[in-house]
């Protein structure tokens, strides 16, 4: 109910959009854009054609609320309506916004653009943009806050109400994160704690001493992961010397999750990694999905070759080909579920070393109950429908299913396990090599089952 009344707003707001920029009434439209929140703007942003972009974009102010629609819009777009501008547009733009903000907008700009750009903003600023900037894509360092409110842990909680109150800037205030006189980050308190407690009462009495904290080189998945796990709103960045840093809150947390698994599935599905790939090209997507189109290709000529070699068993029961598409592909659909389950499991964390054998085990049980089960079921069809064929005809069948399965199953769980093992991404490579796979020792599986039992 809620995406169907999501679908209709959506709808209501491009169309009205569309009749102002048919009219040119700029006025209106300038109200209209300050009225809509700045997601739904990048949402609808995306019907508009070449020109129409321009002209919103040339509409909206330079203040907080261009820059919330900047950080949500595609990719795509971001560098176009960005790459057209001068350095002196793009500072002003920019300047009001958080330093993690000032620093992924920048990132889609040429090197040299980019600079002209650092350039022209603060001194402070130029530093702390240059920083978050040498850290490693899709690491916390690029990802964090800087501005973050800190109190020295013998603060009370009266002053700190305070100091608080005159914060302006402060990113994620929910949580207090305390320092010691080395400005070393020793606890944190939650807002709730401190706005519950005596006014005299000394910060570090009610602070939580153990703190998940990450170090700017970490990963934004393992980032993401303790978000997920522990339900924080923001995950503190300390240096080696524990002085921190800045933090990741969770709505940058939010996003990884979200542009993390849709890579996955893009790419276990063959079609790349470009979460924008609908904003991309014919030509674009064609080229991405090329490669690995040629592997599941190779699969097919070598899955044809095997055929070819049997083709004597064929002449004397051609009714075996009938069967051909149906090992295939309840192979290849057990193997893509299993693949997809460890990689899932692998990205969540539950699926960690040293437990590899039992998930193996484990789908191996899942590929024998289902191959056993169509087994039977194709099984019995095949002795009914071509009774006059060979009686082993059925078991034969029902066998190769069974056993195409099982060893999908097989294939799909031990393939994402050893590429980890190989510091592979697991999701690059598991879909394609899994359904080759898949194709051609189901083929050939069912030929020598038929071999052995037809006798022929």
């Amino acid at each position: 109910m809620r995406k169907e009344l999501f679908k209709h707003e959506v709808t209501i707001l491009k169309d009205t959009f569309g009749r102002l920029l048919r009219r040119n009434a700029q006025t209106n439209l300038k109200k209209l854009i300050k009225k809509t929140h700045p997601a739904d703007l990048a949402v609808v942003f995306r019907y508009f054609n070449d020109d129409e972009q321009i002209q919103v974009f040339e509409l909206m102010q330079s203040h907080e609320h261009t820059i919330e629609f900047l950080v949500e819009l595609d990719d795509t777009l971001i560098e176009k309506v960005l790459n057209i501008k001068s350095p002196d547009r793009v500072a002003s733009l920019i300047q009001n916004a958080s330093t993690n903000d000032q620093s992924y907008i920048l990132g889609f700009l040429q090197e040299e653009q980019a600079q002209s750009v650092i350039d022209l903003l603060e001194k402070e600023e130029q530093e702390e943009i240059e920083e978050i900037m040498g850290y490693p894509e899709d690491s916390a360092g690029s990802m964090m806050a800087t501005e973050v409110f800190t109190l020295y842990q013998d603060t009370t909680c009266g002053d700190a109400l305070k100091t608080l109150q005159d914060q302006q800037d402060a990113e994620m205030v929910f949580y207090l994160y305390l320092t010691d006189e080395d400005d070393s980050l020793v606890g944190v308190a939650s807002l709730r704690a401190l706005a519950t407690t005596q006014a005299d009462t000394l910060l570090k009495d009610i602070m939580e001493k153990r703190v998940h904290s990450v170090r700017p080189e970490t990963d934004q998945e393992d980032v993401a992961q303790i978000v997920a796990q522990y339900n924080y709103l923001a995950v503190p960045v300390i240096d080696s010397d524990n002085h921190l840093l800045g933090i990741v809150t969770v709505d940058d947390v939010v996003d990884v999750i979200r542009e993390e698994a849709t890579e996955d599935f893009l790419q276990m599905a063959g079609a790349g990694k470009d979460r924008e790939i609908l904003l991309k090209s014919s030509w674009e997507n064609a080229k991405v999905r090329l490669p690995w189109l040629f592997a599941s290709w190779i699969g097919g000529i070598v899955a044809a070759y095997i055929i070819g070699t049997y083709e004597h068993m064929l002449e004397s029961i051609i009714v075996l080909a009938a069967f051909i598409p149906v090992i295939i592909g309840m192979g290849g659909n057990i193997g893509t579920q299993s693949s997809t389950i460890i990689v899932r499991g692998m990205a969540t964390g539950r699926i960690e070393i040293g437990n590899e054998i039992q998930v193996l085990l484990k789908e191996l049980s899942v590929g024998l109950i289902l191959g056993a089960l169509y087994g039977i079921m194709l099984g019995l069809f095949t002795s009914f429908k071509f009774l006059d064929t060979d009686p082993m005809l059925g078991i034969v069948v029902g066998l190769s299913i069974c056993s195409s399965m099982v060893l999908a199953a097989g294939v799909g769980t031990f393939t994402p396990l050893i590429l980890r093992k190989l510091d592979i991404d697991p999701a690059v490579a598991t879909g394609p090599f899994v359904t080759t796979s898949v194709d051609i020792l189901g083929v050939l599986l069912y030929f020598m089952i038929a071999g052995l039992l037809l006798k022929i």
